[in-house]
């Protein structure tokens, strides 16, 4: 086990990864195999393992966020749910206001497992819909229709769920401006708390990336521009705040546990390919469940894959990081972690992007416009990301 994988204070985040779906999506490119017969009777008893032999190694955490990706954790036996839950609060202090968020896909939210999960202790749902038009969802491979998306936002209402969220994607194949903020604006009629809106990366090795033909259909920058500053202001005019580049929320429902990741603090990951970064190592699961059982069984946890986090990159990444957010790069706490002055060092730079209104630079945070944000890969990367 490794040794010096300590976080840099008692506290962490954790992401439990479920490495389940029914059936693969077009365009993902997460980790995850099919649903089989008594595949979670194998993985629940590892990753139970997996979070005691941390516990031992790392000591009461305590714990201000949860978050169970995948995968699909709404296809998890209630049951076993219930069993990591307990598992968590034998090993770990959950902070008495702790964020407690699950992914879930429309088909697989039962009314039996939201109550379940709600009984049990997850606060934060987030809704894979995707799309609210059904050829859109039919391109994706998504199983769900835009109705049966609806209908799973009402049946988590009524299990009690007072935090939701909407996962969606925009710029897809053969999809025009109109049509997007036409299923933009259905995700607002239906009131959750939080809207994620990606746009569509074609991942190697994913359907789509692999169909020349419907590559060919993809909308051309200009409009995928538009798009982009069109969903933020039709957001920000319901009452929606931007808070990073791709999410959105009311005042007060931002999801604590993606801010952490941003802002650099710690987080443990258990499952097949979770990562972890605690103090200044990272480490990350294989992307394979045989591969990480013979990894918690032989009780190597934190040896795969793992990297010592100089100050160099520690700075970098949270350049890149702190970037994304609405917040911006506090720029005093970059010098002291990069041991340079940014406006300093890449003066030219910083003038031609605030000459085009690209960022702002206000109380000591440099922050990207929302014309920024759609540059902003090219933004953080001229400002030294490597």
């Amino acid at each position: 086990m490794c040794a010096d994988a300590r976080p840099a204070s008692p506290t962490a985040s954790l992401y439990i990864h479920v490495p389940f779906c029914r059936s693969k999506c077009g365009y993902c490119a997460f980790f995850s195999e099919p649903l089989r017969e008594g595949a979670q009777d194998a993985y629940l008893p590892l990753l139970l393992d997996e979070m005691a032999l941390w516990a031992q190694r790392l000591g009461r955490l305590t714990v201000p966020t949860v978050f169970f990706g995948g995968g699909t954790p709404s296809l998890l036996q209630p049951e076993h749910l219930a069993r990591i839950m307990e598992a968590l609060r034998q090993h770990f202090d959950l902070a008495p206001d702790a964020e407690i968020s699950m992914e879930a896909n429309p088909e697989s939210a039962s009314p039996d497992f939201l109550r379940a999960a709600r009984a049990l202790g997850v606060n934060r749902l987030s809704l894979g819909v995707q799309s609210f038009r059904d050829e859109e969802l039919a391109l994706l491979g998504r199983p769900h229709t835009a109705r049966q998306a609806a209908e799973a936002l009402a049946r988590a209402r009524a299990a009690g769920f007072t935090n939701l969220g909407l996962d969606l994607i925009w710029g897809l194949p053969g999809q025009r401006e109109g049509q997007w903020l036409e299923s933009l604006r259905r995700a607002v009629e239906l009131a959750p708390e939080h809207l994620s809106c990606y746009g569509l990366t074609l991942e190697p090795g994913t359907p789509l990336a692999e169909a020349p033909e419907e590559q060919r259909q993809l909308p051309p920058e200009r409009e995928l521009a538009h798009m982009y500053v069109h969903t933020g202001e039709l957001l920000e005019d319901a009452g929606y705040m931007q808070y990073e580049i791709s999410n959105y929320a009311h005042l007060g429902q931002a999801c604590r546990h993606n801010q952490a990741c941003w802002e650099g603090r710690d987080y443990l990951g258990l499952g097949p390919a979770a990562a972890s970064t605690l103090g200044h190592l990272r480490s990350t699961n294989p992307e394979s469940l045989s591969a990480w059982a013979e990894l918690v069984r032989t009780r190597r946890i934190g040896l795969h894959q793992r990297e010592t986090l100089t100050p160099e990159i520690r700075a970098s990444e949270r350049l890149m990081l702190a970037l994304r957010t609405s917040k911006g790069l506090d720029l005093a706490e970059y010098r002291a972690l990069s041991g340079h002055n940014l406006l300093s060092r890449h003066k030219s730079i910083i003038q031609a992007l605030r000459q085009k209104e690209l960022i702002r630079i206000h109380q000591g945070r440099l922050r990207l416009t929302r014309t920024g944000m759609l540059v902003s890969n090219s933004i953080i990367r001229a400002l030294g990301f490597e």
